[in-house]
């Protein structure tokens, strides 16, 4: 007896999160890019603004990435926003009262970032595993 299967039926595994490097390139170019982008529209002098968009740059490459990834995309959004966003432009400074603030939203936005990507891929692959294969 021939039993028929639909394909795209079974368990899928949970896609594998990008390498590092990549994650790394990416949070450098967009930061470049978001900075630049603020800059021109003349936003930049609300530095809030352009920590929130980093932030959610770094959300974002978090949902793709590996844990190990999430200090040094951090690292990478603040140095773009503290070369670039702040007085003395072109010069990486350190104000205690407000860098601590802003490596440290950069750093859980990347984290929670990875824990929700970790958490919907697990989620969508678990979804797919069907209890019983019925022939069609």
């Amino acid at each position: 007896m021939v039993e028929w299967r639909l394909i795209g039926r079974g368990a899928r595994q949970v896609p594998e999160p990008w390498a590092t490097p990549l994650i790394w390139t990416a949070a450098y170019l967009g930061a470049f890019a978001l900075v630049g982008v603020c800059h021109v529209l003349g936003v930049l002098d609300r530095t809030g603004l352009a920590l929130l968009l980093l932030s959610l740059l770094a959300g974002l490459l978090g949902m793709r990435g590996r844990f190990v990834a999430a200090p040094g995309t951090a690292f990478l959004c603040w140095t773009c926003l503290n070369v670039l966003g702040t007085e003395p432009t072109g010069e990486i400074s350190w104000a205690g009262h407000r860098d601590p603030g802003w490596m440290a939203c950069l750093l859980v936005a990347a984290v929670v970032g990875t824990v929700t990507g970790r958490v919907l891929h697990a989620r969508a692959a678990y979804r797919r595993v069907a209890p019983f294969d019925e022939p069609v």
